[in-house]
């Protein structure tokens, strides 16, 4: 091809075109006066052919290799799909279960310790009023010892009081008086006084 578009090189210089030349350079040169192929009128029918012999065997690869692949790639990847979901509803439906039963465990361990307080509460209530009522007993008794106590101190000291009464009586009448005063005058004084 080289060769067609210049002299040959082989022979005499340049006293002329090849022998084999000749056909190439009317090739070459009826080549660039008819445009660009595919808008040539010449051409364009066996190019319609051409593209619907290749649409058709594009056609045929793609609905018998390509598109029953694709297509079951599709239902695998769907079939994972349903798969997945029918153990996630299973999963789902196995955790509501087990939720269910920790809520019922959960209110009746709620109950029990709810009966579990009630009684503790009754036996610790009934206790405390045990407990008060002993107290109050035994304070009872104390306030009855002491009250007892109190009054025979103050039995004791009444009795006190009137020897008291009787000799201060005295002192203070020989003191204004400067004479002894009568024992039994002084008694009948202090009686009198203590009554009233």
């Amino acid at each position: 091809m080289a060769e067609s578009h210049g002299t040959a090189k082989t022979g005499s210089a340049m006293t002329g075109p090849a022998k084999g030349t000749t056909a190439a350079h009317t090739e070459a040169e009826g080549h660039g006066k008819g445009g660009f192929p595919p808008f040539m009128a010449e051409t364009f029918a066996s190019q319609l052919v051409s593209f619907a012999i290749a649409f058709a065997l594009l056609y045929v690869i793609v609905s018998k290799i390509a598109l029953p692949r694709v297509g079951g790639l599709l239902a695998a990847r769907q079939g994972m799909i349903d798969n997945d979901l029918a153990e996630a509803q299973k999963l789902k439906d196995e955790s509501d279960a087990a939720l269910k039963a920790y809520e019922s465990e959960l209110a009746s361990a709620r109950s029990r310790a709810q009966a579990i307080g009630n009684e503790t509460r009754e036996k610790l209530s009934a206790q405390s009023e045990a407990e008060r009522k002993a107290l109050e007993e035994r304070l009872g008794k104390k306030l009855d010892e002491a009250e007892a106590s109190i009054a025979a101190t103050r039995q004791a000291a009444m009795g006190n009081v009137r020897s008291i009464a009787s000799d201060a009586a005295s002192a203070i009448v020989q003191r204004l008086t400067g004479t002894l005063p009568d024992g039994s005058a002084v008694a009948s004084a202090i009686d009198a006084s203590l009554k009233g």
